[in-house]
C-alpha cells in the first residue's frame, strides 16, 4: 500500500525541529530510522498530516563519555553502538543487546531514540534502559527536562513524551569492573521480535556474594518489566541454584504477558521464568570471571 498524503519537512537543527514540533503538534510525527514509522504509513495504520524528518540534524548523533555515564543522541544508529569500542568497554550490554535486534540492515538504518520511543513491549532497548535506570533528556523549544526510564514508559507503544517534545539524548551508566551481565530471548527465527526476553546485570564481591543483581523482562506486559523487590532477594546472598530458581520462579509468576499469533501468556510465562535463569547463571559467571580477571592485573 501507499502511505497517506502529508507535508514533509527536513529541519537540519534540533531548534528548527522543535519550532516545527509546536507548530504542528497535534497532527505531527517524528522520522528517524523510519523502522516503525514507515511500515505504519503503508499500512495507513497512522495518517499524521505531517511528518518531520530528523535525519539531517547531525547534532542528533553522537556517542560520548560524560562522568561516568554513556551519552548517545537519540538519532545514532544502533550499528554505529553495536561497533563502539567505547560502548563495549564503558557498558558491554549495549554491545551485546544490538545483536538481538533485528538484522544488521535494521540496525544500519535504525535508531536508538526511535526504538525507545516507539516503545514496543517486545524492544530489547526498553528492558536494557529499564535495567540500567537509563536517563531521558526530552526538549520542547522552552526548555528540557530529564525523565528516568521507570516514568518514560507508560503503555504500549506509549511514553510520557508530550506532543511538543522530542526525545534528544539517553544516558546510560558505566558499568563497573565485578559486573556481569546477560540477554538471554527467545524467538521463533533469528532477527524476529522475542517472543520472550529477560536481561540480568549481576555485580559481585570477591568472595562471590551479590551486591546487585538486577532483571528486566520483555513481552511481558505493557511494557518492559522490573520489580526492584524480587531483584532485593539477591542482595547480599550466594547466587545457589535454588535461589536462582526462585526467582526465576517468582519474575515468571509476577508477569502479565499477552497472547498473541506467536504465543499465549502462558507461553510467554513459563519462557521468562526459564530465560531468567540462564541470563541470571550467565551474569553470574560473566560477573565473576571478570573479578578473577582483576585479580590478575
Amino acid at each position: 500500500m501507499k502511505p497517506p498524503s502529508f507535508k514533509y519537512f527536513d529541519p537540519a537543527s534540533i531548534d528548527a525541529a522543535l519550532e516545527l514540533l509546536h507548530e504542528h503538534q497535534e497532527d505531527a510525527k517524528l522520522l528517524a530510522g523510519g523502522q516503525s514509522l514507515v511500515p505504519l504509513l503503508n499500512f495507513r495504520m497512522a495518517r499524521p498530516q505531517v511528518v518531520i524528518d530528523l535525519n539531517r540534524i547531525e547534532a542528533l548523533s553522537y556517542l560520548r563519555e560524560e562522568e561516568g555515564w554513556l551519552a548517545v543522541g537519540a538519532m545514532t544508529r544502533q550499528r554505529m553502538i553495536e561497533d563502539s569500542n567505547l560502548v563495549r568497554k564503558g557498558c558491554g550490554i549495549l554491545t551485546d543487546t544490538m545483536e538481538l535486534i533485528g538484522h544488521p540492515q535494521i540496525r544500519n538504518r535504525g535508531t536508538v531514540g526511535g526504538s525507545l520511543v516507539h516503545a514496543d513491549p517486545a524492544a530489547e532497548l526498553t528492558a536494557i534502559a529499564r535495567l540500567l535506570d537509563a536517563r531521558m533528556t526530552v526538549k520542547n523549544r522552552n526548555g528540557e527536562r530529564l525523565v528516568a526510564a521507570e516514568d518514560f514508559f507508560v503503555g504500549v507503544f506509549t511514553t510520557s513524551i508530550e506532543p511538543s517534545e522530542m526525545l534528544t539524548e539517553v544516558r546510560f551508566p558505566r558499568l563497573g569492573p565485578k559486573t556481569g551481565w546477560a540477554f538471554e530471548e527467545f524467538a521463533v527465527r533469528h532477527g524476529d521480535f522475542a517472543v520472550a526476553g529477560v536481561a540480568a546485570l549481576v555485580t559481585l564481591d570477591e568472595g562471590g556474594v551479590c551486591e546487585e543483581g538486577r532483571l528486566a523482562a520483555i513481552a511481558a506486559g505493557e511494557t518492559a518489566f522490573r520489580d526492584s523487590k524480587l531483584e532485593s532477594m539477591l542482595k547480599g546472598e550466594k547466587l545457589t541454584d535454588a535461589l536462582v530458581d526462585e526467582v526465576a520462579h517468582r519474575l515468571a509468576s509476577s508477569v502479565d504477558p499477552f497472547d498473541d499469533l506467536h504465543a499465549s501468556a502462558a507461553q510467554r510465562r513459563h519462557l521468562t521464568g526459564v530465560l531468567a535463569k540462564r541470563a541470571l547463571k550467565k551474569a553470574a559467571h560473566a560477573a565473576a570471571a571478570r573479578n578473577r580477571l582483576g585479580e590478575k592485573t
